[in-house]
C-alpha cells in the first residue's frame, strides 16, 4: 500500500477542526492507498486496538467529507464492524438523510431503515460501472457498501473516477451529447425487469402520473397495464461542492449493445427496439452508434479500480465523483448498500 505524502494535513477540514479526538489523528488511524497508481479509494484503518469506528466518525465528519471530495471514495478497513447492526450505527454517525430506491431498475431487498441488499443479479453476470440513480431528478450524493460476507472468488465492487472518465471521452462525442443530452426509454409489464409498481413504489396510476410530471418523464400507458416512459437528461453534471464536471449518465449502461449478442438478437426479434425493457438514445431520439458506446465503455474501463473485499469493509463513495459496478463471483456473497444526501437536478 502507498501512504499519502501528507496524510493528515492534505484535507482542508483539518485546518478548521473545532472538536478533536482525545488522541491525535496520527495515533488513532492511518491513511493509505491500495496501490501506487491510484488515490481511489483512500483507505482508513485503525492504528491501535479497540478504536471505535462509530466514535471516530462522529468526531471527524468534516475530515471524512473533505477526504471524500478529494479522493472520491473512502474504504474503512480493519475496524470492528461485524454485523448489519454495526453498519446501521455507522450510517447514523454520519448526519445524512438516507434515501429509498425510486425509479429502481434491479431486484434488491430492503432489509431495514433504507439499507438494501446489493443488486441480486445472477453471480455470473457483470454489472458495468454506473453512478447510482443519475437518471432521476433527485439522486443520492453518497452511497455506502458494507461487506458482510466476501465471495470465494471474484465479486469485487469496481469503482471509477468519472471526473477522469469525462476527460477521456473524445471531445466531439462529448459535444454531441452535451448539445442534445441522452434519452432513456423504459418498458414495464412485458415480463422482463421490475414491474412499474415496484420501480416507482406505488400502485396508483394517479400518483404515478403526478410523479412523472414533476420528474419531467413522458409516459404512455399501453394495453394490459403496460407502461412506456421516456426521459431526457444531461450527460454531464457539475459537482455542487468541487465545481468539477463529471460524466454522469447511464448511456452506455443501458444501451442495447450492452446486452450479450445472442440475447440482444433474441430481444430485438421478440420485442423490437421500441419494446425493449431498456434502451438509450441521443436526447433528440436519434440512435446512438455502437462505436460511440464502445468509446464510452473504454473510458470507464481505463479508470476502473478494483480490490478484493474483506469482511467488515465499508466503502463510502461520493456518488457524483465515483461510479461503481460488480464483477462476477463464485460462492456466497453478501454486500449491503445504503444511499443518502438527496440532491436535485434542478438545483445543479
Amino acid at each position: 500500500m502507498r501512504s499519502p505524502e501528507t496524510p493528515f494535513s492534505q484535507f482542508r477540514s483539518l485546518k478548521t477542526f473545532k472538536r478533536r479526538p482525545l488522541l491525535s489523528q496520527e495515533a488513532l488511524v492511518k491513511l493509505e492507498y491500495l496501490s501506487d497508481k491510484n488515490s481511489l479509494p483512500l483507505v482508513i484503518q485503525p492504528k491501535i486496538a479497540d478504536v471505535s469506528l462509530i466514535d471516530w466518525v462522529k468526531s471527524n465528519v468534516d475530515y471524512i467529507e473533505n477526504g471524500l471530495l478529494e479522493s472520491g471514495g473512502i474504504l474503512f478497513r480493519g475496524f470492528d464492524v461485524t454485523s448489519p447492526a454495526d453498519f446501521n450505527d455507522f450510517l447514523k454517525a454520519i448526519p445524512v438523510e438516507l434515501m429509498s430506491y425510486m425509479e429502481g431498475a434491479t431486484p434488491r431487498v430492503e432489509l431495514k431503515d433504507k439499507v438494501y441488499t446489493s443488486t441480486e443479479f445472477p453471480p455470473d453476470q457483470h454489472i458495468a460501472l454506473h453512478n447510482e440513480l443519475c437518471y432521476v431528478t433527485t439522486w443520492p450524493m453518497k452511497i455506502w457498501f458494507y461487506c458482510k460476507k466476501a465471495a470465494r472468488e471474484g465479486g469485487q465492487t469496481p469503482i471509477g473516477d468519472v471526473r477522469k472518465v469525462y476527460t477521456r471521452i473524445d471531445p466531439r462525442i462529448r459535444a454531441r451529447f452535451e448539445e442534445h443530452g441522452w434519452m432513456l426509454v423504459r418498458n414495464f409489464g412485458d415480463g422482463f425487469g421490475l414491474k412499474w409498481q415496484t420501480s416507482y413504489r406505488t400502485t396508483s396510476k394517479v400518483e404515478l402520473e403526478e410523479y412523472f410530471r414533476r420528474a419531467d418523464i413522458e409516459f404512455e400507458w399501453k394495453e394490459g397495464d403496460r407502461l412506456r416512459t421516456r426521459q431526457v437528461r444531461p450527460v454531464a453534471a457539475v459537482h455542487p461542492k468541487t465545481g468539477e464536471k463529471v460524466w454522469f449518465n447511464h448511456t452506455a449502461f443501458w444501451h442495447v449493445s450492452s446486452l450479450p449478442l445472442k440475447l440482444r438478437e433474441m430481444f430485438l426479434a421478440e420485442f423490437g427496439e421500441e419494446e425493449l425493457p431498456f434502451n438509450t438514445y441521443y436526447g433528440d431520439g436519434a440512435p446512438i452508434e455502437d462505436e460511440v458506446v464502445n468509446v464510452l465503455r473504454q473510458a470507464y474501463l481505463e479508470e476502473t479500480v478494483a480490490f478484493k473485499w474483506q469482511e467488515g469493509d465499508i466503502l463510502m463513495l461520493d456518488n457524483m465523483l465515483t461510479a461503481h459496478g460488480r464483477f462476477p463471483f463464485e460462492g456466497e456473497r453478501e454486500v449491503l448498500v445504503a444511499m443518502g444526501q438527496p440532491f436535485s437536478l434542478k438545483a445543479a
